[in-house]
């Protein structure tokens, strides 16, 4: 019972808001357009912030380097998996959408709350600290699955282009604006100074604003990604949507946690991160960006809908298996 309870105090959270934006939009309380400009101040404004506030504080002295080479080593994999794979999909708008679902999951909404459900405050920093590079790595290496399969196959894949998106993208921009602040915060501390308490003390507006605006970041996020779920009959796109719900939310996590926990990686905080990083379902911020860059949209939609969907039961079972066998 004490497992049960715990799975479930640990996934609610998660849930609740999302069924909460759904049944808010099923009685009109949303409108499309709000939705549509509730999500561009999420994804542009409030999760940069959030990934932002996550770093600019943040103690690098705790980074395991090892479980952090672990994590980005089985990302890239997880990419050249994916490559191999959406070799044999016939058509190229569908390619990039797959490929990216086999490595990108939702990390930064859902990953890193869920991560402090399980594991607590030390789980929520180290999850940020992982953030650093698995956020920008994500994104980085979307780009590049959705830019390599373009409609015209005599194109070439414009590398100058491909930055440009990585750069420009808010994500990363949050996570660069913290990781350099946070640089600047140890610099200052070697050389006798102590920001923190210099913000708390004088300016504490500065440190104010951005845990609220972070606070705010993930319920909206959640109660919107609950609003914008569309459940449409898609016959058509069944073997596509089946590949990769069970890609992103089953074999990945059997295979990675699996690995994880026999190479030492077992404690509670370091589980909490890797099915954070490995068991949640793909990025909502990956639609519009497969729109964007010219791939199918309806495919990238619906994979976001039921793999977000079908993570509540899966998310489930690995946090209930992992309780029971002790790792938390």
């Amino acid at each position: 019972m004490n497992n049960l309870l715990f799975t479930l105090n640990a996934i609610l959270p998660i849930i609740l808001p999302i069924l909460l934006g759904y049944g808010l939009k099923r009685i009109h309380f949303f409108s499309e357009g709000f939705l549509t400009e509730a999500n561009k101040l999420v994804f542009k404004v409030l999760i940069p912030i959030l990934l932002f506030s996550n770093l600019y504080m943040a103690d690098l002295s705790t980074i395991d380097p090892a479980f952090i080479g672990f994590s980005a080593g089985a990302i890239l994999v997880l990419f050249f998996i994916g490559l191999g794979i959406v070799v044999f999909i016939p058509d190229r708008k569908q390619k990039g959408v797959i490929w990216q679902a086999s490595f990108r999951s939702n990390y930064a909404i859902i990953g890193i709350p869920l991560a402090t459900m399980l594991g607590g405050e030390a789980a929520r920093a180290s999850a940020s600290v992982v953030a650093a590079i698995g956020v920008p790595l994500f994104n980085i290496l979307a780009v590049i699955a959705l830019s390599v399969y373009t409609n015209d196959e005599t194109k070439k894949v414009s590398v100058k282009d491909i930055l440009i998106k990585i750069v420009t993208n808010p994500l990363i921009i949050g996570v660069a604006c913290g990781l350099a602040v946070c640089g600047i915060n140890i610099g200052i501390n070697h050389l006798g100074g102590n920001v923190k308490l210099f913000l708390e003390d004088y300016m504490s507006f500065i440190p104010k604003t951005i845990t609220d605006l972070r606070n705010l970041a993930t319920p909206l996020a959640l109660i919107i990604l609950g609003g914008r779920f569309e459940f449409k009959a898609v016959k058509s796109l069944w073997k596509q949507l089946t590949l990769s719900v069970t890609l992103r939310l089953f074999i990945t996590p059997a295979i990675f946690l699996v690995i994880a926990y026999f190479l030492g990686f077992k404690s509670s905080t370091e589980f909490a991160i890797l099915i954070s990083l490995f068991a949640t379902p793909i990025a909502v911020s990956s639609a519009p960006m497969a729109a964007q860059m010219g791939q199918d949209e309806e495919l990238a939609g619906q994979i976001v809908v039921w793999t977000s969907a079908i993570s509540a039961f899966s998310l489930f079972i690995i946090i209930l298996i992992c309780s029971v066998i002790g790792i938390f």
